[in-house]
């Protein structure tokens, strides 16, 4: 055990006194942070700007859509109001030049009853902006006539037009944003998707630095394999656990002191579950980076590895978007219970919508056995891959070591 705090001592204290070391605890959650929610705040407040020309055989609809294009919630184009019969080649060659971004054509009705049809002309047809700015116009004008063609008054189809406000309500009875808590949800899953990346690999190219420079034969006659590797985890995994910490602190400083004006909050159960899926994600990841550093003798061979550590990261990043949709769903459920996955999905499932309790223990119980597992591979490789120099190991000799006593 005294060899173990000794090795994981020095990994610790020659991370944590980097300038490498304070430049990312500063730098990664300002950038983080500030990219999403500076993105956020802008596609709140952006609008599209498309010039369009409107094709109609009657003014009131066209008009009262160049009204809703040009001043309505999500866009502000310009809008160019032409008879039906206009040439469409002439507006082809707009288009063109570049002076028109496309033209919708409104046939009128063939029947009393049934609305018109809408063909529309992009000049680039993945403009989806300007097509869904166009959907919604549409939408609200045909609405507005409906009513008033039912003998409403437009101060009565104003009022039924009006956009209806939502008010969230937290567990404590305070006013809460949906927005706010999806973006701090979104921030931990990242945030915790890189530092479990960065540090598992961090333990690689440690192995791959003393492999190089052959630090390991005076090692290993003090200490065994087996030390050195649970003393590089631990060490590597602390200086991990000191930039959370910072994190951590720092977040809830900062929540406790504008979450009343700006309605940012990271409650003690979201922090607590970052730091344990945290610690077991690093510590199942770590064990395989461990070994693929073994196994390998440079940066290169390693990259050609990372899928390894990256395949199931990317699984867990595709199941973002569903997970957010409907975290309770079947195959919520199950993603997260995947060991490999579970550290981030079941954490942003925890702080999205709290999941079942025997469900959070569920997937630490899987965890903590796949860890196991992995560890008990990790070190049969390891005891033999770091005094492998030459070429790269094949499948049949990385199980021939995993026989080894």
């Amino acid at each position: 055990m005294h060899n173990i705090w000794l090795i994981a001592k020095r990994e610790y204290t020659e991370r944590i006194r980097t300038k490498a070391f304070l430049i990312a605890t500063i730098l990664i959650p300002v950038l983080m942070g500030g990219g999403i929610f500076g993105v956020a705040a802008i596609a709140s407040r952006s609008k599209t700007t498309s010039h369009i020309a409107v094709l109609a055989s009657t003014a009131q609809p066209a008009q009262d859509l160049k009204k809703e294009l040009e001043n309505g919630k999500d866009s502000s184009m310009t809008v160019d109001l032409l008879p039906a019969a206009a040439s469409h080649a002439a507006l082809d060659k707009e288009m063109e030049n570049k002076q028109l971004d496309g033209y919708l054509v409104i046939t009128a009705a063939t029947a009393v009853g049934r609305r018109p049809t809408f063909d529309f002309k992009p000049r680039s047809t993945a403009d989806m902006a300007t097509s869904e700015a166009l959907e919604g116009a549409l939408h609200t004008v045909l609405t507005r006539e409906s009513l008033q063609s039912r003998g409403l008054s437009a101060a009565e189809t104003a009022a039924l037009m009006e956009p209806v406000t939502v008010n969230i309500i937290e567990k404590n009875g305070e006013h809460g944003d949906s927005k706010t808590s999806f973006y701090v949800a979104y921030v931990l899953f990242l945030l915790m998707y890189m530092v479990v990346l960065l540090y598992g690999m961090n333990v690689a190219r440690s192995i791959i630095e003393e492999k190089t420079s052959r630090v390991f034969e005076v090692l290993l006659a003090t200490i065994t394999p087996d030390e050195l590797l649970t003393g590089k985890i631990l060490g590597v995994g602390a200086v991990g656990l000191t930039q959370v910490g910072i994190w951590m602190i720092t977040a809830g400083l900062l929540a406790a002191r504008m979450g009343a004006t700006s309605g940012v909050s990271l409650s003690v159960t979201q922090a607590v579950f970052f730091v344990v899926y945290f610690t077991l994600g690093y510590a199942l990841y770590s064990a395989v980076a461990a070994a693929l550093g073994a196994m390998t003798n440079s940066e290169q061979e390693l990259q050609q590895l990372n899928m390894f550590l990256m395949m199931p990261l990317f699984l867990c990043m595709g199941m973002l978007v569903p997970i957010v949709t409907n975290p309770n769903s079947m195959l919520s459920r199950i993603v997260s219970q995947i060991p490999f996955c579970a550290p981030l999905l079941m954490d942003l499932r925890i702080s999205i919508s709290m999941p079942q309790p025997w469900e959070i223990a569920l997937s630490i119980v899987l965890i903590l056995i796949t860890i196991y597992a992995v560890l008990w591979i990790s070190s049969r490789i390891y005891r033999v891959g770091i005094l492998m120099y030459g070429k790269k190991p094949n499948l049949p000799e990385i199980l021939r070591w995993l026989k080894y006593s």
